[in-house]
């Protein structure tokens, strides 16, 4: 790996690489992270890292199980969130490099507004040669309850892999090092099977890769299905991924030195900036399963989703809200922004599109999404 190929690079810590086998914090790998970290910034690199470990260390702090309750794990990020900044200023301070707390929310992706708002926010403390350290803010964040009260309702991220390739499209970084205690991707579960492979390179996630994802290791929120979550994200938005094991010694500087570690992403098509947002960073409030003719007409000629494609509509939604797209089988093959409300949709499913007014007494648009707002996933 050349340096030189990586201007912009987004670090992912995931809460089991940040911790030692007694669930203490581990000082001399988070300090090896920045010593590593420190030198590349000094060689002109932006880089932004993305942490975890705040719920782990707040609950070892107060000796309490942080999946008791919403209200304990919250507590738990309020008293491991400071723990864990203190941290990471007290390191880079001795570099000379400030460092920038940033707190996110779902909401601040999903609202349009904010979601630019962020960008000028992390472009200008990069642009002042601050390194942002970012997490998920538990202490507020309210999507489990929001999940429950809508089994429709999908979050634009519940764990921090999909949170650093968010930043990571958001700001078009070149690169994604997502650093677990896992060694990359294999093509079997090696705790089960000794024979499992580890494959360095991925060209393109096909379905075949997706399967040999397997489930959430202990102590943190993601797994394999979520890193390769976050690998389609930043490939389709024109950035690599590395997901390698943040407990091997020196893992940064070996990656950054040409050492084959890990599994590498590589990019493939890339979205417009208004498309990821589409397509990843929004939340889903509903949906609509349209037919094999519509479902043609927008994935191979790019166009409009009219009314008279639609079969059925399924959740509660509102104008301006990001819904799925669904075959008939029930796949999600797109998102889009939906130019009328679901209870409007459900009038006039089926209808042309001159028939509009007429059902609804207005008409806002001729499509029910206008292809510009489809983002194909």
């Amino acid at each position: 790996m050349n340096i030189n190929d990586y201007k912009r690079v987004v670090f992912k810590f995931g809460t089991n690489v940040l911790r030692n086998d007694d669930k203490d914090i581990s000082l001399s790998r988070i300090y090896s992270f920045i010593e590593d970290i420190s030198n590349l910034h000094k060689q002109g690199m932006e880089v932004i890292i993305v942490t975890s470990g705040a719920v782990g260390l707040g609950a070892k702090r107060l000796n309490v199980n942080s999946s008791e309750s919403l209200s304990v794990k919250q507590a738990c990020a309020a008293v491991g969130q400071s723990q864990l900044m203190c941290i990471y200023e007290d390191g880079f301070g001795k570099y000379s490099i400030n460092t920038a707390q940033v707190l996110l929310t779902e909401d601040d992706f999903t609202n349009r507004v904010k979601y630019l708002s962020l960008n000028n926010v992390l472009n200008t403390l990069i642009d002042l040669r601050v390194i942002p350290i970012i997490n998920q803010n538990d202490t507020v964040s309210t999507s489990e309850l929001e999940e429950a009260g809508n089994p429709l309702y999908g979050v634009s991220f519940s764990d921090n892999d999909k949170l650093s390739a968010l930043v990571a499209s958001k700001l078009d970084a070149d690169l994604l090092v997502i650093l677990s205690d896992i060694e990359g991707l294999y093509d079997d579960n090696p705790k089960d099977n000794p024979d499992a492979k580890l494959i360095s390179e991925v060209k393109e996630l096909t379905p075949e890769i997706e399967n040999y994802a397997k489930s959430a290791s202990n102590g943190g929120r993601g797994g394999m299905i979520t890193k390769l979550q976050a690998a389609k994200v930043v490939t389709h938005s024109g950035g690599s991924v590395i997901i390698a094991n943040g407990k091997t010694p020196q893992i940064i500087r070996k990656l950054f030195t040409g050492a084959k570690l890990g599994t590498t992403f590589y990019p493939v098509e890339q979205l417009s900036q208004k498309r990821r947002w589409i397509a990843y960073a929004t939340n889903i409030t509903g949906q609509i399963v349209v037919n094999s003719g519509a479902k043609k007409a927008i994935t191979e000629k790019n166009t409009s989703l009219l009314a008279i494609g639609v079969v059925k509509v399924n959740g509660i939604f509102s104008r301006g809200d990001v819904i799925s797209i669904l075959d008939e089988n029930n796949n999600e093959f797109a998102r889009g922004i939906a130019n009328y409300s679901s209870a409007d949709c459900s009038k006039i499913i089926g209808m042309h599109s001159d028939n509009i007014y007429e059902i609804l007494g207005h008409k806002n648009y001729d499509a029910i999404i206008t292809k510009d707002n489809i983002a194909l996933v």
